[in-house]
């Protein structure tokens, strides 16, 4: 945990019980992209964030878009794709890298088209969410595409995460 400002040594609050970094791999075939976010989904619920349904439902589908890119566009070059879930005290943040180079940019709507558009939407629910995403390249030059949501605690009366069984 990164702490900022001039806290004294030793009197620094705690990492909440959810904060943290989890990185894995997953092969970057079709069948990669549900259980990803399943896994995701799960770790979420397992560690105990803070999170509400809109804000997981939003990850989720950026996440699906990610590998589902890494998936259609890198795997020629990249057999497996790396996912990395980190969560602070008040953000969500959901990377895919891969070995590929080429480092795609967000289509502007194109209504003629019927594909194409997995990061224009990676990057309105993000923007929506009041987040930021973003595509870096990697030291082996790769890409790293990024996507950070602020965590919103459930309401009253909600469950604060998804069923971790569902897809």
């Amino acid at each position: 945990m990164e702490v900022r400002g001039s806290v004294p040594l030793g009197q620094a609050p705690p990492p909440r019980a959810y904060e943290g970094v989890w990185r894995f791999t997953a092969p970057t075939v079709e069948a990669s992209v549900p259980q990803v976010r399943s896994g995701v989904r799960a770790l979420v619920h397992e560690q105990g964030v803070p999170i509400d349904d809109d804000t997981l439902y939003g990850l989720l589908l950026i996440l699906s878009e990610l590998v589902t890119n890494a998936v259609k566009h890198a795997a020629v070059l990249s057999p497996e794709v790396a996912v990395e879930l980190a969560v602070g005290p008040e953000w969500i943040r959901i990377a895919v890298e891969d070995n590929h180079p080429y480092r795609p940019k967000a289509l502007e709507t194109d209504h003629a088209r019927t594909g194409g558009r997995g990061l224009l939407l990676v990057k309105t629910v993000t923007v929506e969410a009041g987040g930021t995403c973003d595509v870096a390249q990697t030291p082996n030059g790769g890409k790293v595409i990024w996507a950070a949501l602020p965590l919103r605690p459930p309401g009253p009366g909600t469950a604060g995460f998804l069923n971790p069984q569902g897809s």
